[in-house]
């Protein structure tokens, strides 16, 4: 399963960052990039996501995403995370995490990001350091 998942999200790759979007080769941001590739696995996705601004982190304490994705995923210790599971970071210390990526190894990663096509890169120090959650996809083991 694990995989399937990885080939899944590298199907995305070269997909432009567009806000709240989540079409493979027209448009995504991060949480549409998970969103599709759940598509692209397991069929049509288990809720909607709500609409949300850019700067949706910034304005309060809580873990929105981080909430969203305990619904539908299983959330594990973030020193266990593996390809093909998801990982959530925040841009800063006290602030909620808002950005995901997909695992396609213990140290590369898929991610939407603004200004930039979806990418696989490297999981250096500076993502490890901003590590706030990890989830596995359901069906997968650990």
């Amino acid at each position: 399963m694990r995989d399937v998942i990885v080939s899944a999200a590298r199907a995305w790759i070269g997909t432009p960052y567009i806000h709240q979007a989540s079409l493979r080769e027209v448009g995504a941001d991060c949480l549409g990039l998970v969103r599709g590739v759940w598509r692209d696995v397991f069929g049509r996705e288990p809720e909607q996501a709500p609409p949300y601004q850019p700067s949706w982190a910034e304005h309060g304490k809580i873990e929105e995403l981080a909430d969203g994705l305990r619904r539908n995923l299983h959330e594990i210790p973030c020193s266990e995370f593996d390809s093909s599971d998801v990982l959530l970071f925040r841009w800063r210390q006290h602030f909620p995490a808002k950005h995901a990526a997909i695992l396609t190894s213990k140290d590369t990663m898929i991610h939407a990001q603004e200004y930039c096509l979806v990418s696989e890169v490297y999981l250096n120090d500076w993502w490890r350091r901003h590590i706030a959650f990890a989830f596995r996809f359901p069906g997968v083991d650990p």
